[in-house]
């Protein structure tokens, strides 16, 4: 009896292969979720997928899943702390945004405005709402998760991009420089002026 055997005689498990785990999120982001009736619930949401079938699954902070409406919520704040408010400072940019991205302007149904960035590959929208950057990055909200359900408007400002490399023109020797600009061909019987 070989010590492999033993091994697996005395833990007959261990020659087993384990049962595959259900792959949970590694992680949980903090949020507070404001509804369209001023009310705000704090929680947690898995970064990878939030909303399901038209509802946002929260846990909220006493440990229980809380499956909400779309069409009851006006934005989910991704937070840094629960502490500070989630309401934002500055809600328009007070100069052309630095970072690239599609400046876009939102009007909520309750008629506030709210400017932001959103990815200029729009293959990243979700068909249920929009991530938005907001215009302080230094607040304590990151990002907004706004649900088509409670825009009224949202207008294009501008698309932001890096301006293009371009590759700089060979540099002139000096051979060359002056030799181009006082020999010019003339013709013989021509006189200067």
């Amino acid at each position: 009896m070989g010590p492999e055997l033993g091994f697996a005689v005395c833990f007959p498990e261990a020659g087993r292969p384990e049962p595959e785990a259900v792959s949970m999120p590694s992680t949980h982001k903090k949020v507070i979720v404001r509804k369209m009736d001023r009310d705000s619930v704090s929680g947690y949401v898995s970064p990878a997928q939030f909303v399901n079938e038209g509802k946002l699954e929260l846990l909220n902070t006493a440990g229980n899943v809380v499956a909400m409406d779309l069409r009851e919520i006006k934005g989910v704040y991704f937070v840094r702390e629960f502490g500070d408010s989630e309401s934002l400072t500055r809600k328009t940019f007070t100069s052309r945004p630095r970072s690239e991205g599609l400046w876009v302007r939102l009007r909520f149904k309750d008629n506030e405005i709210l400017e932001g960035l959103m990815p200029a590959d729009l293959t990243q929208t979700t068909p249920e709402g929009f991530l938005v950057n907001p215009p302080d990055q230094r607040s304590n909200t990151q990002r907004i998760f706004v649900p088509r359900a409670a825009i009224a408007d949202l207008a294009l400002l501008a698309v932001i991009t890096t301006p293009s490399r371009r590759q700089p023109l060979p540099a002139p020797t000096e051979e060359n420089l002056q030799d181009e600009l006082f020999h010019l061909p003339l013709d013989p019987g021509s006189r200067p002026n």
